[in-house]
């Protein structure tokens, strides 16, 4: 892993295999995921009601992940989300920073891309240092991850609640099928308080 740095260099993991490694005896692991592919990634390696799925809340994820963090620090938080949303919601970060969630981690699938809207760079493939505003803001931990044998590092780092984290993982500029998973709001509320043995509302 290296610590920061930014522009195109080599994004080749493949986001599925990424996304399948990380949820893997996911234990008490609360997921977010940010809208488009990190939803899709999520759904494929196998859907969850403790998989809380943002849809079309662009920017949305990082601020979701830190008050769900923040709710139940008994509980590993992960947020999965791409370049493109977190770029959108970078404010969030400032504010993870100053609140310091110890169990919260953010995995941004970095593609250089906006994959939602045609698949036009994104200001990370033109600099932009997503794991260098993390560390900037006060996250305990970020980096930049190139390889599985570091996914699987990430994994229990993820675990171990020594957060707030951020890592950027380089993938491939691929679109595998989509993987659709529930979309109606109220009933991914409900089943996901459900899962925490919380009564709907």
């Amino acid at each position: 892993m290296t610590a920061t740095g930014a522009g195109g260099s080599s994004r080749g993991l493949e986001r599925r295999t990424v996304v399948q490694r990380l949820l893997s005896d996911r234990g008490g692991l609360l997921v977010v995921t940010g809208l488009g592919s990190s939803t899709w990634d999520a759904a494929a390696a196998g859907d969850d009601a403790r998989n809380f799925y943002l849809w079309g809340a662009m920017g949305g994820a990082a601020a979701m992940g830190m008050g769900l963090a923040l709710a139940r620090p008994e509980h590993p938080v992960l947020v999965i989300t791409g370049d493109g949303e977190q770029l959108m919601g970078l404010g969030a970060l400032a504010t993870i920073g100053a609140r310091r969630p110890g169990n919260l981690a953010i995995v941004v699938l970095d593609n250089g891309l906006y994959g939602e809207t045609g698949m036009q760079p994104s200001h990370t493939s033109c600099g932009t240092d997503l794991a260098g505003v993390a560390a900037a803001c006060g996250f305990s931990w970020s980096a930049r991850v190139e390889a599985m044998a570091e996914v699987e590092a990430l994994r229990e780092r993820i675990h171990r609640c020594d957060g707030p984290c951020l890592a950027s993982v380089q993938i491939a500029a691929d679109e595998p099928p989509r993987v659709l998973p529930v979309r109606d709001g109220v009933e991914l509320k409900n089943r996901f308080r459900r899962a925490l043995a919380l009564a709907p509302n």
